[in-house]
């Protein structure tokens, strides 16, 4: 089943390379991905004209790949929180990192901190990052005896941040720059450019990879904190470890993206049902579900009504939503 997820994310980034308004044909596309990776003795195709290649290398190919980047980080951030609060409600969200990247990009925006040297995405990485220290701060470093403080915590410090926008915007902002915060808030992966798909791209990959090493801690915590030490797992240490990678790999996404909702919280379950509860195989199906996911999502939404664009949050929230209240009063049945 992993190899069919792998292939299948392959063949959704060429496919959904060829998707828009200028029609390219499937062996243009690959012929133009091995030019610009240095193969073009192989390429299949001749050379394309400068705005075709252009289309493709600049726009469309980062785009897709942030997509899957940001898939990835959603995806793998829910399921590790899911089962670190032992809470299946929870998303990549509940640590405060979303209210407190709004209130950095905010910030930058409106405010001008760092005198324009700072960008929206800059200002959004360190906004989150912010916001998880002071969740970190009011949990004592991770000492915390229980996952609901976890959880409320989470929460209470998203209204603060999310209080701090909002006086922000009343006071700096006009209607043209609230228009466009409120656009990135939405989530959109519009702006995709190769130096910031890169810096996210890495941030993400390196701490995925080091999130799978706690898998069996994953696997012990789905019985309970105290179950978990009981079985060997120094749980203080798991537990702090894996919400500071959950947290940077999630402020790496919101920070190029926004916040795109419902993916964290709806795929992994999605994927348990599939191939079920032990890490070692959910951490790495889950990762390239939510890839594949939000891959498709997004280019239903920058062609679907073109030549205007939707935000992709918009169009996970109308997914999410109905098909997560299904999933609710099913199990509730």
């Amino acid at each position: 089943m992993f190899v069919t997820a792998v292939v299948v994310l392959l063949v959704s980034i060429v496919a959904a390379t060829l998707v828009g308004t200028a029609n390219i044909s499937p062996i243009d596309v690959v012929s133009t991905i091995l030019r610009h990776l240095g193969l073009g003795a192989i390429a299949p195709a001749e050379p394309l004209p400068d705005l075709l290649d252009a289309l493709i290398w600049q726009s469309r190919v980062p785009r897709v790949l942030l997509a899957a980047a940001v898939g990835i980080a959603l995806t793998v951030s829910g399921t590790v929180l899911q089962s670190v609060t032992r809470n299946p409600l929870a998303d990549p969200y509940l640590l405060g990192v979303s209210s407190g990247a709004s209130t950095g990009a905010v910030v930058v925006l409106l405010v001008g901190v760092g005198g324009g040297a700072l960008s929206l995405s800059a200002g959004a990485f360190i906004g989150a990052l912010g916001s998880f220290a002071v969740l970190m701060l009011l949990i004592g470093g991770g000492r915390v005896s229980s996952a609901a403080r976890v959880v409320l915590t989470g929460v209470l410090v998203s209204q603060f941040f999310a209080a701090i926008t909002s006086v922000v915007l009343m006071i700096n902002g006009d209607a043209n720059s609230t228009r466009g915060f409120t656009y990135w808030l939405l989530g959109s992966l519009g702006g995709a450019r190769w130096q910031p798909l890169i810096v996210a791209g890495l941030v993400i990959l390196a701490g995925v990879i080091a999130i799978q090493f706690f898998a069996p801690a994953l696997d012990a915590f789905t019985f309970g904190w105290d179950s978990a030490a009981a079985l060997g797992v120094n749980v203080t240490a798991a537990r702090v470890w894996l919400m500071i990678l959950t947290a940077i790999i999630t402020a790496a996404a919101v920070a190029a993206s926004g916040a795109i909702g419902f993916i964290g919280l709806l795929v992994p379950h999605a994927v348990r049902i599939l191939v079920g509860p032990m890490h070692r195989t959910l951490l790495p199906m889950a990762a390239l579900t939510g890839a594949i996911f939000l891959i498709w999502v997004d280019t239903f939404a920058r062609t679907a009504f073109a030549p205007n664009e939707l935000p992709v949050g918009v169009i996970t929230a109308l997914i999410g939503a109905p098909a997560f209240a299904l999933v609710l009063r099913k199990a509730g049945s």
